[in-house]
C-alpha cells in the first residue's frame, strides 16, 4: 500500500486515511485502487468489527483529480466516458459493499466524489467547518453515483444537484446527509466513541444488520438506480456543451485553477 492510503488497526477498529492533502485528498485511478484494497482488508481481517474512513489535512476531498488525463485514460466518447464512470462507481460502492459498518469523518470541503463516498459509508460525522456539495454540474459531469435522493429526497437532492451549490455540516445534519456535526477540536473524539461502542457489539450482528439494511435498500431499486445514472451520466460527459468548451478555454489558456475560478465566479 503506498503512503497515499494509510491504514491502522486497533482494539478492533480499522482507521483507513486519505493521504494527498497537497492534493486536497482528490481522487484517481490509482488511488482508486489503494483505497479500494483498504476496505479490502479491513473486510477480510476476522479482528476488525468497524472501519473509520477520515482523511490528512484541512479537506476530506475535493473529489476526482482533474488534473488526471481521463480522458487519455477512458477516452472522451460516449462508450468512454462510460467505462469511467463505472469504474468510479464500483469504486464509491466500497463502504457499502464492506461487510463492516464504516464511519466516515470529515472535516472541511466534501465535495463531488469525495462528498459521494462518504454519504456511500454507513454514519457520516463532520467537523462544524465542513462544507458538502456536488458541483460536478457546473463543469457539465455527471456524479457516478447519485445516492443524495436516497437520503435527503427528490425535493432537497434537486435543489443541490441541479445548481451544484455547497451547504454547511449543520444544514446537511437537518437535511439527513449526515448524521452528527460536532466541534472540530471534538471529531477524532466522538467518532472513535462511536466507533468503541459499535465495536463492542458482536461481528456477526454487525455484519447481518448491515447486511439487512443495505439489502432492503437494493431490493427497493438503489443499485439499479445507480447503474442507470452511470448509463446517463456517460451521455453528459461526452457531450461538449457550451459551458464545457468555454471551461475548457479558459482552462487552455490559463489553466485548471483559473478555470474553476472563472466557473465559479459565474454563481456568487
Amino acid at each position: 500500500m503506498s503512503d497515499e492510503v494509510l491504514y491502522e488497526a486497533r482494539d478492533k477498529i480499522a482507521t483507513i486515511t486519505i493521504n494527498r492533502p497537497s492534493k486536497f485528498n482528490s481522487m484517481n485511478p490509482p488511488f482508486m485502487k489503494e483505497l479500494s484494497a483498504a476496505f479490502r482488508r479491513a473486510d477480510q481481517d476476522g479482528s476488525i468489527s468497524v472501519v473509520i474512513l477520515t482523511a490528512a489535512g484541512d479537506h476530506f476531498g475535493a473529489g476526482y483529480d482533474l488534473k488526471f488525463p481521463w480522458s487519455e485514460t477512458y477516452g472522451r466518447g460516449p462508450m468512454g466516458t462510460r467505462r469511467m464512470l463505472k469504474d468510479c462507481a464500483e469504486f464509491e460502492f466500497g463502504p457499502w459493499d464492506c461487510s463492516k459498518p464504516v464511519i466516515a469523518m470529515v472535516r472541511g470541503y466534501c465535495l463531488a466524489g469525495s462528498c459521494e463516498l462518504a454519504m456511500m459509508c454507513c454514519i457520516t460525522y463532520a467537523a462544524k467547518s465542513a462544507m458538502f456539495g456536488e458541483p460536478e454540474i457546473r463543469f457539465s459531469t455527471s456524479p457516478p453515483v447519485v445516492v443524495m435522493p436516497w437520503l435527503v429526497g427528490l425535493k432537497r437532492s434537486r435543489e443541490l444537484l441541479y445548481t451544484g451549490d455547497m451547504i454547511g455540516a449543520e444544514e446537511a445534519r437537518q437535511m439527513g446527509m449526515i448524521n452528527k456535526v460536532f466541534d472540530d477540536d471534538k471529531l477524532e473524539e466522538e467518532t472513535l466513541k462511536y466507533a468503541r461502542r459499535a465495536a463492542a457489539i458482536s461481528l456477526e450482528g454487525l455484519q447481518t444488520t448491515k447486511a439487512s439494511i443495505n439489502r432492503g435498500a437494493e431490493i427497493a431499486g438503489f443499485r439499479s438506480a445507480v447503474d442507470y445514472g452511470v448509463e446517463v451520466g456517460a451521455i453528459l460527459d461526452a457531450a461538449e456543451t457550451e459551458q464545457y468548451r468555454q471551461f475548457e478555454a479558459v482552462r487552455a489558456e490559463k489553466g485548471l485553477s483559473a478555470a474553476i475560478r472563472w466557473r465559479e465566479g459565474q454563481f456568487e
